[in-house]
């Protein structure tokens, strides 16, 4: 995505590799390295009106419409003024032109605003301030507190109270580079990295200085868009600069998500486009053959080219007609389409119900392209921590050396029983919690990666091990009072795939230990077999803790010996060196080290419930919305919640587990499932043979089946029905079911299971996520919603709309997702049908008027049609129609069911448009001709003029168009009022204007319709005409409504019958503890789902503000507020400091 939403990198020659030197300005420009000047903007006063006009006539509907004006102005085929193609045509122009201009506006701002910012630059050994935008690849910068980052920089140096320097044993703060100015100035370091690229996670790089090599890694910079924090000030030396900085390479283009509107219109819009090449070809033909039988007998006062034959005044009446008819294709569909969304998107934004008080959040539709697609979800992604629980977390239960603690903790931590005491001690080391004290020393404020890991550091906390502070090089805790210095000598960081953390310390007497934590499917891999029986207790314990729904970790350790570790910290640094399978080598290490491991027990921790899951749950069920839960907790846990929020059920038939680990056992289970669910179905019963759909393979069609049904697949079986050989199985079988829960999915998996299901069902779909984990599966659904919540705001920004808890889910699809889709469908309808009516006079006119090309309105009236007399009733409608109010689409979950079904705007519904529009046509064309043929006025004069027969057909049409949009308008606001009758007043004014005498009087030869509005609108006749057309245009559609209200009432019909007696008291659903169980547990709880801190601690750049007086922390007698009677912990959220009190 683009920095400002463009295509903003520069395509250059590619690097290999990047050498910089420190403080070598020549050596570096030769590299020809680029500058951190940033230039987003597209355009400037010179090139913005070329520019933007080349780009705006890059689009089909634009060009077409400029080869109409070419052609209008070619006076031997147009019958039509230039005015009445440029006056839409400028307005559009101009409407986008303006739009455009504004943005870009902001862009110049943006620019200006970072280009100019300063920056302390060393340059000659003193520091000086600088334009951002001179900032130059290699030089040394200085950065203060709180100050946004806009090169990517290594970190040679911190603040003096800092420690060390990053470079572990290279240059250290108090020594020769940090202290000074003058060693900064004379640091040559030369830096051999990787090339720039858009890798946010990884960075790769050495080091050179004093013939010595040091590892550089993604810990060892600060990228382009952070902001430095905790830290008052730090030198760094630029290494990526202006579009090279990995996040400027990130900005390349998204894929464009569009609506299945959208796609549907593209196709329309050629076959309205070959419909108008077939119509003018029909006329064409008939003006030659009309110029065959009749030209010869034409009137004398008529000029006539001889030498012009029927084949050439074939050939230039063709074009004529292509310019008469072309209102049939919409030339202000597009941009009145893009007006709509933005309005509707704005009602999203300034919804109070969707407002969430407490983190001060309101919803928010990032992208104005995708609101009535919202109103055709037909499955659901969600994740499950955070988006349906709170993610905030309480430690509650916890299992030690075989026994399982719950009130009793307490008393055995006061017993100083070893186990406990060891339990609560890898618990405050094990971890890459930072601590800050706030309040001179009274409060510590725990900033974790993840709200798990700070639950179980306040949790030890709590019971008298109580983390202080921490270094790149130790940890300091308080243990039941005393406090005691740990040596931290290496952090073995989480990653999704290790699923576990572990840190090697040395206590104060001296003894080598390495304490892990993780999944209790990846530790119990890892375990010395003499505990065997100890994890089989444990294991029950895990059981009951996840029945319960609670999160779980094995702990583990072992202690190391001197020699050992001695050599394979040597092995580990060489590692860390590496340019080239650098991750690779460092994962081999940590196996090796990580095994024959101490089983210590497990912890238990609870995440709640949001407010309002259940229900919204339920409500979206009820819309026939499928809901599919991706997580990486483990199956029991996932399961537990599943029944708590009602996406399982005890009322189901049954819930399938596939828990296997083979593909051929995957097969045959997901295959037994089917069989029990549709036990007579046939092979190949639920697909559509290739040969009819082209280029997919096969589309998996929904199936009724006997019963409610649900899935739970873990991780590791799902890795084997996602192959290619399998994912048709699976979907078939997961696409019968009620719900489908996926346990212990990897961000990878998440989003294969969202492309799965769009690309073999033609189907909507939604992602909902809070973390990072859950971007993947955003960005690959139909619609992205990131819920801003505990873990940051990667999701959010990745996110399409965004809200602050689950159940505004059911709002934003049951009431802004119907209304946007069903007000767009209405306008489409509407739209076309007023075009096609208008247009189709035309086609019938050729017939009477020798092929001629004659039109038949006043040319004013053609040109002002679409802009003014039509555009504003319609755009009312799209912006204010509402078929039910919000309670009762909330009321009625079934009402969305049409949009799922394509029921409101489709190939069929266009159809039936298009033959109303035919239909309403010849009614316009007719009723008026046969009203002026032959006919006199009320004075004696005679009436049969074409001046009076054009008046009457366009205020026919208009009175149409606009009774028209009052039947299809369902609710009236002042504002719609205003547009409809506004726009009849309008025309009338206009009319009278435009044939009135004065006018006539300026330029004859352009207002040939004088008087014509005055002598034919005083005629009862035509007063009686227009009644008559109108009630007989709209008649099908009142009598087509009338019989299906009777006969075949819809969804809507039936909601507006019952409403008056429907009981809106719902019964609260029940929260069910109880577990249907079809297999035994063999997962555990992923602690979390994003990469850990431990390079961050062990790299040396973080800093605690200035030392405060400290407090003496747990005492045996005493207990922290935090703590509760119960035995748990006071739940950790990072925003909470109240609960961290340090006594």
């Amino acid at each position: 995505m683009s920095f400002f939403g463009l295509d903003c990198v520069k395509k250059k020659e590619e690097e290999t590799e990047r050498r910089i030197r420190a403080n070598d300005r020549e050596y570096n420009l030769s590299f020809r390295y680029a500058t951190n000047a940033i230039k987003t903007s597209k355009y400037n006063l010179l090139t913005f009106l070329p520019l933007n006009l080349f780009e705006q006539f890059q689009r089909i509907a634009n060009a077409y419409f400029l080869c109409l004006l070419v052609l209008q102005v070619i006076p031997v085929i147009s019958s039509l003024s230039w005015f009445t193609t440029v006056v839409p045509l400028a307005l559009v122009l101009t409407v986008t032109a303006v739009k455009d201009a504004i943005d870009d506006i902001h862009r110049h701002k943006s620019d200006r605003k970072v280009n100019n910012r300063k920056a302390q630059v060393l340059i000659n050994g003193e520091l000086r301030s600088e334009k951002w935008m001179n900032v130059q690849v290699g030089d040394i910068i200085r950065l203060e507190n709180n100050q946004f980052v806009t090169v990517s920089l290594y970190l040679p140096s911190l603040e003096p109270r800092g420690l060390k320097l990053c470079v572990k044993q290279a240059l250290t703060v108090t020594g020769e580079m940090g202290g000074s100015i003058e060693a900064l100035a004379a640091f040559k370091g030369e830096v051999c990295c990787e090339a720039p690229n858009n890798r946010l996670d990884r960075f790769t790089g050495t080091l050179v200085w004093k013939e010595q090599k040091y590892p550089l890694d993604n810990q060892s910079v600060l990228l382009r868009g952070c902001t430095l924090r905790n830290t008052e000030w730090c030198f760094g030396m630029v290494l990526f600069a202006g579009p090279d900085t990995k996040l400027m390479q990130n900005c390349g283009k998204t894929s464009f998500k569009r609506t299945s509107i959208d796609r549907l219109m593209n196709v329309l819009v050629l076959f309205i486009f070959g419909f108008l090449v077939l119509m003018c070809i029909i006329l064409a033909v008939g003006h030659g053959i009309w110029e065959y039988y009749e030209g010869s007998k034409v009137t004398g006062f008529v000029p006539r080219e001889e030498s012009r034959g029927p084949a050439l005044s074939a050939f230039l009446m063709f074009w004529s007609y292509i310019i008469i008819l072309n209102t049939v294709v919409p030339i202000s569909l597009y941009v009145s389409m893009e007006v709509i969304r933005l309005g509707n998107s704005y009602y999203i934004n300034w919804d109070r119900l969707m407002y969430y008080n407490r983190s001060d959040t309101p919803a928010e539709a990032r992208t104005t392209t995708l609101n009535e697609e919202l109103g055709q979800i037909r499955y659901i992604f969600s994740d499950k921590t955070g988006t349906l629980t709170q993610n905030i977390m309480t430690f509650n239960k916890c299992s030690i050396n075989g026994k399982s603690y719950g009130t009793s903790l307490l008393e055995a931590v006061k017993l100083e029983t070893e186990e406990v005491h060891n339990f609560f001690r890898l618990l405050a080391l094990c971890h890459t919690v930072m601590a800050e004290e706030k309040n001179n020393g009274q409060y510590l404020v725990y900033q974790a990666q993840s709200p798990d890991e700070g639950a179980l550091v306040t949790a030890a906390r709590n019971f008298g091990f109580v983390f202080r502070s921490r270094t790149p090089e130790s940890l300091t805790i308080v243990e039941m009072g005393v406090q005691r210095s740990y040596e931290l000598l290496a952090i073995l960081d989480f990653n999704n795939v290790r699923k576990r953390m572990s840190v090697i310390v040395r206590s104060p007497e001296g003894t080598l230990s390495l304490y892990c934590k993780g999944a209790d499917t990846i530790i119990y891999q890892r375990l010395h077999e003499s505990c065997s029986k100890l994890m089989e207790v444990t294991t029950e314990h895990l059981n009951e803790f996840a029945g319960e729904g609670l999160r779980t970790l094995v702990l583990a350790y072992k202690d190391l010996d001197e020699d050992y570790f001695s050599e394979w910290l040597q092995r580990h640094h060489e590692a860390s060196t590496a340019l080239e399978g650098r991750e690779d080598k460092l994962n081999e290490l940590y196996e090796e080290i990580e095994k024959d491991l101490l089983l210590i027990g497990a912890s238990a921790v609870e995440d709640k419930l949001q407010d309002g899951v259940s229900q919204t749950i339920e409500q979206l069920a009820k819309a026939d919305i499928k809901i599919w839960v991706l997580t990486g907790d483990k199956q029991e846990t996932a399961e537990n919640i599943g029944y708590s929020c009602n996406l399982l059920r005890e009322e189901m038939t049954d819930v399938f587990i596939v828990a296997a680990h083979s593909t051929e056992d995957v097969r045959r289970e997901l295959r037994n499932a089917r069989a029990k669910m549709r036990p007579n179905a046939g092979e190949d019963a639920f697909f559509i043979p290739e040969s009819i759909l082209g280029n997919d393979p096969k589309v998996v069609q929904d199936e009724t089946v006997n019963g409610e049904f649900g899935l739970v697949i873990n991780g590791h079986s799902l890795a084997y029905a996602l192959e290619s050989s399998m994912e048709l199985e699976f979907l078939r079988t997961a696409c019968m079911c009620k719900t489908v829960m996926c346990c212990r999915v990897t961000p990878l998996q998440k989003a294969q299971v969202v492309e799965l299901v769009k690309k073999y069902k033609q189907a909507v779909t939604l992602a909902i996520g809070d973390g990072a984990n859950d971007v993947s599966m955003i960005k690959a659904a139909h619609i992205g919603v990131g819920i801003s919540g505990q873990e940051g705001m990667q999701a959010v920004l990745s996110s399409d709309f965004s809200f602050a808890q689950f159940r505004f889910l059911q709002r934003l699809l049951l009431v802004h997702g119907r209304w946007s889709y069903l007000r767009m469908c209405k306008f489409l309808r509407y739209f076309f049908y007023k075009n096609f009516t208008f247009t189709f006079v035309h086609f019938w006119y050729a017939f009477f008027c020798g092929f001629s090309a004659q039109t038949v309105y006043d040319q004013s009236f053609i040109a002002l049609y679409n802009l003014v007399y039509t555009s504003l009733p319609v755009l009312g409608m799209a912006l204010f129609d509402q078929d039910v109010n919000d309670g009762w689409s909330l009321e009625f979950p079934q009402l969305y069911v049409p949009g799922q079904l394509s029921l409101y705007f489709s190939k069929t519904a266009f159809m039936k448009c298009a033959l109303h529009s035919c239909y309403s046509s010849l009614v316009l064309f007719f009723i008026p001709y046969a009203t002026v043929y032959d006919s006199m006025r009320s004075d004696g004069k005679e009436g049969a003029d074409y001046q009076s027969f054009a008046l009457l057909t366009q205020t026919c049409l208009t009175f149409t168009v606009c009774l028209q949009l009052s039947l299809d308008l369902s609710y009236w606001t002042a504002v719609n009022h205003l547009f409809v009758w506004g726009s009849l007043g309008m025309y009338f004014i206009v009319t009278f204007t435009m044939q009135s005498d004065g006018l006539y009087q300026l330029h004859p030869p352009s207002f040939f319709f004088v008087g014509t509005s005055r002598n034919t609108l005083d005629q009862f006749s035509v007063w009686l005409t227009v009644f008559l057309t109108a009630v007989l245009c709209v008649l099908p559609v009142l009598v087509h409504r009338l019989i299906f209200i009777q006969f075949k009432p819809t969804i809507n019909d039936k909601v507006h019958r019952q409403s008056s007696y429907f009981n809106t008291t719902r019964p609260s659903p029940q929260r069910r503890t109880k577990i249907r169980r079809s297999s035994t547990r063999r997962s555990g709880y992923a602690f979390s789902h994003t990469q850990g801190y431990g390079d961050l601690v062990t790299s040396k750049r973080f800093l605690r503000r200035s030392a405060a007086p400290r407090s003496t922390g747990f005492t045996p007698k005493g207990r922290s507020p935090g703590f509760k009677p119960t035995g748990r912990s006071a739940g950790y959220s990072p925003s909470s400091k109240a609960n961290q009190h340090v006594s």
